[in-house]
């Protein structure tokens, strides 16, 4: 049976089609250059073929994630599960035959290699009875079989470089169709990509890619200089399920968008004054926070009676005419803590502000701090650290001024400056009685976009005993203050995701 999908147009005129069927059978290698349109080609691919056969995803960069909306795929969080789960979940999902986004977005190479290769163990191991067809997608398939070793660990490339040898190898009986995408031929591993009969080269400037890319498309070494004069979103196609001859065509429309997309030019924005920039530019880094030394000078020899009594003649004279040292009164402090409370509000209004390092605020702080008339060090580093983790849990001064807020304050003291936002967010929420906290709003305090991530901050602090999550049966999460005995109301911790 010949089910054909549509890929785009050949140049020239007509449809660009691929035989399906005859791709389960034989896999794909698409290559390109970062911005040739490879993960274009693959979104025109799943979407496609989305609703023919089931598909796996491997996604390092979170780019396929918006396939979930229109098409129903799971997107598994690979960061927030052990190896362990997603095996199983790498076997599950061929039993169910439900399609699948592995979403790796913000775990380091090494997790990245590992978490794959558990998830493409489980697809692969599954019992005989449900080896169903599957399409199985690796984006930055470098990433995950290279080349040369690099600087992750030995076991974590062996075990990345088995799975995706297998997948091309031996998948096909299993009913694995490895469909695998990379940027540079030459960082791929040779037995992998030699596994694909299938092939749609995009634009390569690379002479040693150039040549590879020839080699496989059966072209002339001298025609190998014309995949650089290939626009974006044009590949040449060649294979069982396309071509007989190489063919060059153009991917056609998408109907999901990508979160990555490549970046636009957009007018500067108005010019700060001279003095604002060199302040911002220049300005003075925050010393480390550590702890004092006291000074063991070496002790000069005594003076004699006659010495002594004239400094002490001296040192009375200059203390009566130095002026009383000003006092700061406790009302004067907490006026200047709710200025600064004031200013830390105003700055975290942006929306972007939520993820910008806290050395970038604390600069953006000094300025405005000097615009008010507050002086050029107003509040050192620690103390900045200090007093953005209580307006980052959105507590105004009054309630910081509190006896309850102060004593959030003690329980958050030893905890490490990026999570002691996240736990006087639950704090507070706790003490007005307020719905927990949703991971949105979490990873936004924590300066993060991956939900996957900020559960991992509320996992820490449970580990910490500075709070008790606990789950109702309707899938609500609540949270408890250890100590005090505060808690929050249960709520969806998916909602405003």
């Amino acid at each position: 049976m010949t089910v054909s999908i549509t890929i785009g147009d050949i140049r020239g005129g007509g449809p660009a089609v691929m035989d399906l069927a005859e791709l389960l059978s034989t896999r794909l290698l698409v290559q390109g250059n970062s911005g040739s349109g490879k993960s274009h080609l693959l979104r025109r691919l799943l979407e496609q073929s989305a609703t023919l056969v089931q598909q796996a995803i491997i996604d390092p960069e979170g780019d396929f994630v918006s396939l979930a909306e229109r098409f129903g795929h799971l997107v598994i969080d690979g960061s927030a599960h052990t190896e362990a789960e997603l095996q199983a979940a790498g076997e599950r999902m061929r039993v169910h035959r439900a399609s699948v986004v592995l979403n790796l977005e913000g775990a380091d190479a090494e997790v990245q290699m590992r978490r794959a290769a558990a998830f493409l163990g489980g697809m692969f191991e599954v019992g005989r009875e449900y080896w169903y067809p599957v399409l199985v997608v690796v984006d930055e398939a470098q990433l995950f079989a290279p080349a040369a070793a690099g600087e992750v660990t030995d076991e974590a490339r062996r075990a990345s470089l088995g799975a995706m040898t297998n997948l091309m190898c031996r998948g096909r009986k299993r009913g694995l169709a490895g469909v695998i995408a990379t940027q540079r031929l030459a960082k791929l591993a040779k037995n992998v990509a030699a596994e694909a009969s299938n092939f749609l080269m995009g634009r390569t400037f690379l002479d040693i890619d150039m040549m590879r890319a020839a080699d496989l498309l059966g072209m002339e070494r001298r025609q190998a200089e014309s995949f650089r004069d290939l626009e974006r979103g044009y590949f040449v196609a060649l294979g069982p399920a396309l071509y007989r001859r190489p063919v060059p065509v153009r991917i056609g429309e998408v109907v999901t968008e990508s979160r990555s997309a490549g970046p636009t030019l957009l007018p500067m924005a108005p010019a700060a004054p001279p003095e604002d920039i060199r302040d911002l530019i220049l300005a003075r880094l925050p010393e480390r926070e550590s702890l004092p030394r006291p000074v063991r000078p070496s002790a000069p020899p005594p003076p004699d009676i006659l010495a002594q009594l004239a400094a002490h003649a001296a040192s009375a004279a200059v203390e009566a005419e130095m002026e009383a040292p000003v006092v700061e009164t406790p009302a004067d402090k907490a006026e200047q803590k709710r200025r600064f409370l004031t200013i830390l509000t105003e700055i975290l209004r942006d929306e972007d502000a939520g993820f910008r390092p806290p050395p970038v605020l604390y600069q953006d702080f000094l300025v405005r701090c000097r615009i008010e008339g507050m002086g050029r060090e107003a509040l050192d580093m620690p103390r900045f650290r200090r007093l953005l983790a209580t307006a980052r849990a959105g507590v105004d001064a009054e309630t910081a001024e509190s006896d309850r807020w102060m004593q959030a304050e003690r329980i958050a003291a030893p905890l490490p400056d990026d999570v002691r936002g996240i736990f006087l967010l639950i704090a507070r929420a706790a003490m007005e009685g307020q719905p927990c906290p949703s991971d949105a709003a979490v990873a936004r305090v924590y300066g993060t976009h991956s939900l996957g991530r900020a559960r991992r901050q509320l996992t820490y602090l449970e580990e910490q005993n500075v709070i008790v999550l606990r789950m109702d049966g309707m899938g609500r999460r609540s949270a408890a203050v250890i100590g005090p005995g505060w808690e929050t109301a249960p709520s969806d911790p998916s909602d405003g995701a």
